[in-house]
Protein backbone atom coordinates (compact mmCIF):
# COMPACT_ATOMS: atom_id res chain seq x y z
CA UNK A 1 0.00 0.00 0.00
CA UNK A 2 1.10 3.57 -0.74
CA UNK A 3 0.55 4.67 2.86
CA UNK A 4 2.56 1.72 4.21
CA UNK A 5 5.47 2.62 1.92
CA UNK A 6 5.45 6.23 3.06
CA UNK A 7 5.10 5.17 6.68
CA UNK A 8 8.11 2.87 6.35
CA UNK A 9 10.15 5.65 4.78
CA UNK A 10 9.27 8.22 7.42
CA UNK A 11 9.29 5.87 10.39
CA UNK A 12 12.96 5.01 10.32
CA UNK A 13 14.73 8.08 11.69
CA UNK A 14 14.45 11.47 13.38
CA UNK A 15 11.46 13.25 11.88
CA UNK A 16 13.09 16.63 12.33
CA UNK A 17 15.71 15.51 9.80
CA UNK A 18 13.29 14.02 7.28
CA UNK A 19 14.64 14.32 3.76
CA UNK A 20 11.96 14.89 1.17
CA UNK A 21 12.25 13.54 -2.35
CA UNK A 22 12.13 16.32 -4.92
CA UNK A 23 8.90 14.89 -6.38
CA UNK A 24 7.22 15.23 -2.97
CA UNK A 25 8.23 18.87 -2.80
CA UNK A 26 6.79 19.37 -6.28
CA UNK A 27 3.50 17.84 -5.10
CA UNK A 28 3.36 20.34 -2.25
CA UNK A 29 4.17 23.26 -4.56
CA UNK A 30 1.43 22.21 -6.96
CA UNK A 31 -1.31 21.18 -4.54
CA UNK A 32 -0.53 23.36 -1.51
CA UNK A 33 0.73 26.65 -2.96
CA UNK A 34 0.80 28.14 0.53
CA UNK A 35 3.81 25.85 1.10
CA UNK A 36 5.93 27.85 -1.36
CA UNK A 37 5.19 31.06 0.57
CA UNK A 38 6.61 29.73 3.84
CA UNK A 39 10.05 30.90 4.97
CA UNK A 40 12.69 28.23 4.39
CA UNK A 41 12.95 27.32 8.08
CA UNK A 42 9.21 26.70 8.29
CA UNK A 43 9.27 24.61 5.11
CA UNK A 44 11.95 22.40 6.63
CA UNK A 45 10.01 22.16 9.88
CA UNK A 46 6.88 21.25 7.93
CA UNK A 47 8.74 18.37 6.28
CA UNK A 48 9.48 16.95 9.72
CA UNK A 49 5.90 17.39 10.91
CA UNK A 50 4.57 15.69 7.76
CA UNK A 51 6.97 12.80 8.33
CA UNK A 52 5.77 12.33 11.90
CA UNK A 53 2.13 12.67 10.89
CA UNK A 54 2.39 9.97 8.22
CA UNK A 55 4.37 7.69 10.54
CA UNK A 56 1.69 7.83 13.25
CA UNK A 57 -1.66 8.25 11.43
CA UNK A 58 -3.37 5.58 9.32
CA UNK A 59 -4.71 6.59 5.89
CA UNK A 60 -7.46 4.71 4.09
CA UNK A 61 -9.20 5.25 0.76
CA UNK A 62 -12.99 4.88 0.79
CA UNK A 63 -15.73 4.70 -1.81
CA UNK A 64 -13.45 2.98 -4.31
CA UNK A 65 -10.68 5.59 -4.00
CA UNK A 66 -7.15 4.24 -4.49
CA UNK A 67 -4.77 6.27 -2.35
CA UNK A 68 -1.70 7.90 -3.87
CA UNK A 69 1.34 9.61 -2.41
CA UNK A 70 -0.08 12.88 -3.75
CA UNK A 71 -3.26 12.49 -1.71
CA UNK A 72 -1.50 11.58 1.52
CA UNK A 73 1.08 14.36 1.22
CA UNK A 74 -1.55 16.97 0.31
CA UNK A 75 -3.68 16.17 3.35
CA UNK A 76 -0.73 15.78 5.71
CA UNK A 77 0.86 19.09 4.68
CA UNK A 78 -2.28 21.09 5.37
CA UNK A 79 -3.02 19.29 8.63
CA UNK A 80 0.53 19.93 9.81
CA UNK A 81 0.42 23.64 9.03
CA UNK A 82 -1.96 23.95 11.98
CA UNK A 83 0.51 22.26 14.34
CA UNK A 84 3.71 23.54 12.80
CA UNK A 85 4.98 24.96 16.09
CA UNK A 86 3.69 22.16 18.30
CA UNK A 87 6.14 19.72 19.90
CA UNK A 88 5.50 15.98 20.12
CA UNK A 89 3.01 14.11 17.97
CA UNK A 90 1.12 16.43 15.63
CA UNK A 91 -2.32 15.11 16.66
CA UNK A 92 -1.94 12.75 19.64
CA UNK A 93 -5.61 11.72 19.75
CA UNK A 94 -6.00 11.17 16.00
CA UNK A 95 -5.71 7.60 14.70
CA UNK A 96 -6.98 7.60 11.11
CA UNK A 97 -7.79 9.74 8.08
CA UNK A 98 -10.36 8.39 5.60
CA UNK A 99 -10.52 9.89 2.12
CA UNK A 100 -13.46 9.61 -0.29
CA UNK A 101 -13.25 10.66 -3.94
CA UNK A 102 -16.01 13.25 -3.51
CA UNK A 103 -18.85 14.18 -1.14
CA UNK A 104 -19.95 11.33 1.12
CA UNK A 105 -22.99 10.45 3.22
CA UNK A 106 -22.98 10.73 6.98
CA UNK A 107 -25.66 10.16 9.60
CA UNK A 108 -26.64 13.29 11.51
CA UNK A 109 -28.61 13.22 14.76
CA UNK A 110 -30.78 16.16 15.74
CA UNK A 111 -32.68 16.80 18.95
CA UNK A 112 -35.71 19.07 18.83
CA UNK A 113 -37.12 21.31 21.55
CA UNK A 114 -39.11 18.38 22.97
CA UNK A 115 -36.05 16.15 23.29
CA UNK A 116 -37.00 13.96 20.34
CA UNK A 117 -33.94 12.65 18.48
CA UNK A 118 -34.12 12.12 14.72
CA UNK A 119 -31.51 10.77 12.33
CA UNK A 120 -30.94 11.46 8.67
CA UNK A 121 -28.29 11.15 5.99
CA UNK A 122 -26.49 14.30 4.93
CA UNK A 123 -23.89 14.92 2.24
CA UNK A 124 -20.55 16.14 3.57
CA UNK A 125 -17.21 17.45 2.31
CA UNK A 126 -15.47 16.58 5.57
CA UNK A 127 -16.09 15.33 9.07
CA UNK A 128 -14.09 15.19 12.30
CA UNK A 129 -14.88 13.00 15.28
CA UNK A 130 -13.86 13.20 18.90
CA UNK A 131 -12.87 9.52 18.86
CA UNK A 132 -9.88 10.09 16.59
CA UNK A 133 -10.90 10.13 12.94
CA UNK A 134 -11.09 12.67 10.13
CA UNK A 135 -13.01 12.01 6.91
CA UNK A 136 -12.39 14.12 3.80
CA UNK A 137 -13.59 14.38 0.20
CA UNK A 138 -10.52 14.42 -2.03
CA UNK A 139 -11.91 16.81 -4.65
CA UNK A 140 -12.72 19.32 -1.89
CA UNK A 141 -9.27 18.87 -0.34
CA UNK A 142 -7.61 19.80 -3.64
CA UNK A 143 -9.90 22.72 -4.35
CA UNK A 144 -9.49 24.11 -0.85
CA UNK A 145 -5.71 23.90 -1.01
CA UNK A 146 -5.15 25.25 -4.51
CA UNK A 147 -7.46 28.25 -4.07
CA UNK A 148 -5.43 29.44 -1.13
CA UNK A 149 -6.82 32.94 -0.62
CA UNK A 150 -10.58 32.40 -0.43
CA UNK A 151 -10.82 31.39 3.23
CA UNK A 152 -12.41 28.07 2.25
CA UNK A 153 -10.32 25.01 3.12
CA UNK A 154 -11.98 21.79 4.27
CA UNK A 155 -8.73 20.27 5.58
CA UNK A 156 -7.94 23.26 7.80
CA UNK A 157 -11.56 23.22 8.93
CA UNK A 158 -11.72 19.56 9.98
CA UNK A 159 -8.32 19.53 11.63
CA UNK A 160 -9.25 22.65 13.58
CA UNK A 161 -12.11 20.54 14.95
CA UNK A 162 -9.53 17.90 15.95
CA UNK A 163 -7.67 20.54 17.95
CA UNK A 164 -10.96 21.61 19.52
CA UNK A 165 -11.69 17.97 20.50
CA UNK A 166 -8.44 17.56 22.41
CA UNK A 167 -9.56 19.13 25.69
CA UNK A 168 -12.92 17.39 25.76
CA UNK A 169 -16.07 19.12 24.43
CA UNK A 170 -16.10 20.52 20.92
CA UNK A 171 -17.02 24.04 21.94
CA UNK A 172 -14.82 26.44 19.99
CA UNK A 173 -12.09 26.59 22.66
CA UNK A 174 -9.09 24.32 22.01
CA UNK A 175 -6.63 23.25 24.70
CA UNK A 176 -4.95 26.35 26.12
CA UNK A 177 -2.02 26.65 28.55
CA UNK A 178 -3.71 28.33 31.53
CA UNK A 179 -6.92 29.51 33.10
CA UNK A 180 -6.03 33.08 32.20
CA UNK A 181 -5.59 32.05 28.56
CA UNK A 182 -9.03 30.39 28.59
CA UNK A 183 -10.62 33.48 30.10
CA UNK A 184 -9.06 35.76 27.49
CA UNK A 185 -10.01 33.39 24.66
CA UNK A 186 -13.57 33.12 25.97
CA UNK A 187 -14.04 36.88 26.15
CA UNK A 188 -12.56 37.61 22.73
CA UNK A 189 -14.36 34.81 20.91
CA UNK A 190 -17.66 35.45 22.66
CA UNK A 191 -17.58 39.12 21.66
CA UNK A 192 -16.54 38.36 18.09
CA UNK A 193 -19.05 35.54 17.72
CA UNK A 194 -21.91 37.76 18.85
CA UNK A 195 -20.81 40.48 16.45
CA UNK A 196 -20.37 37.92 13.67
CA UNK A 197 -23.91 36.56 14.19
CA UNK A 198 -25.33 40.06 13.94
CA UNK A 199 -23.33 40.93 10.83
CA UNK A 200 -24.23 37.62 9.21
CA UNK A 201 -27.93 38.24 9.86
CA UNK A 202 -27.61 41.76 8.43
CA UNK A 203 -25.57 40.56 5.45
CA UNK A 204 -22.64 42.85 6.31
CA UNK A 205 -19.98 40.28 7.33
CA UNK A 206 -16.98 40.72 5.02
CA UNK A 207 -14.38 38.10 6.02
CA UNK A 208 -15.75 34.99 7.73
CA UNK A 209 -17.94 32.42 6.01
CA UNK A 210 -21.56 32.34 7.18
CA UNK A 211 -21.23 28.65 8.10
CA UNK A 212 -19.44 29.84 11.22
CA UNK A 213 -22.82 31.00 12.56
CA UNK A 214 -23.85 27.35 13.08
CA UNK A 215 -22.29 27.19 16.56
CA UNK A 216 -19.08 28.25 18.38
CA UNK A 217 -17.19 25.13 17.26
CA UNK A 218 -17.88 25.92 13.60
CA UNK A 219 -16.96 29.55 14.25
CA UNK A 220 -13.51 28.48 15.48
CA UNK A 221 -13.02 26.17 12.48
CA UNK A 222 -14.08 28.86 10.00
CA UNK A 223 -11.87 31.40 11.78
CA UNK A 224 -8.94 28.99 11.40
CA UNK A 225 -9.53 28.70 7.65
CA UNK A 226 -9.55 32.48 7.38
CA UNK A 227 -6.52 32.93 9.65
CA UNK A 228 -4.35 30.88 7.29
CA UNK A 229 -5.85 31.92 3.97
CA UNK A 230 -6.90 35.55 4.51
CA UNK A 231 -4.81 36.66 7.47
CA UNK A 232 -4.47 40.34 6.61
CA UNK A 233 -8.21 40.73 6.13
CA UNK A 234 -8.93 38.94 9.41
CA UNK A 235 -6.40 41.12 11.22
CA UNK A 236 -8.00 44.29 9.87
CA UNK A 237 -11.58 43.23 10.65
CA UNK A 238 -11.07 41.34 13.92
CA UNK A 239 -7.63 42.19 15.36
CA UNK A 240 -8.23 40.77 18.86
CA UNK A 241 -9.44 37.46 17.48
CA UNK A 242 -6.51 37.35 15.07
CA UNK A 243 -4.21 37.87 18.04
CA UNK A 244 -5.73 34.94 19.94
CA UNK A 245 -5.37 32.66 16.93
CA UNK A 246 -1.81 33.82 16.37
CA UNK A 247 -0.91 33.01 19.98
CA UNK A 248 -2.61 29.63 19.79
CA UNK A 249 -0.94 28.58 16.53
CA UNK A 250 2.33 30.42 17.35
CA UNK A 251 2.28 31.81 13.82
CA UNK A 252 1.57 35.04 11.97
CA UNK A 253 0.67 34.09 8.37
CA UNK A 254 0.46 37.72 7.24
CA UNK A 255 4.15 37.69 6.31
CA UNK A 256 3.64 34.69 4.03
CA UNK A 257 1.49 36.79 1.74
CA UNK A 258 4.00 39.56 1.14
CA UNK A 259 5.29 39.69 -2.41
CA UNK A 260 8.83 38.47 -2.82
Amino acid sequence: MIWERLKTWFGGGPHEEAVFHEEWIEVLKKNVPLYARLPEDLRQRLHGRIAQFIATIRFEGCGGLELTEEMILTVAAQACLLVLRREGRPYPKLSAVYIYPTTFSSVRKQTDAHGIVTEGNVRRLGESSGWGTVVLAWDSVVQGARYMDDGDNVTFHEFAHQLDHEDGPTDGAPALPSGAAYRKWSRVFHENYADFLQRTEEGTEKVLDAYGATNPAEFFAVATETFFERPQQLFEERPEMFGELSRFYHLDPRGWWQEN
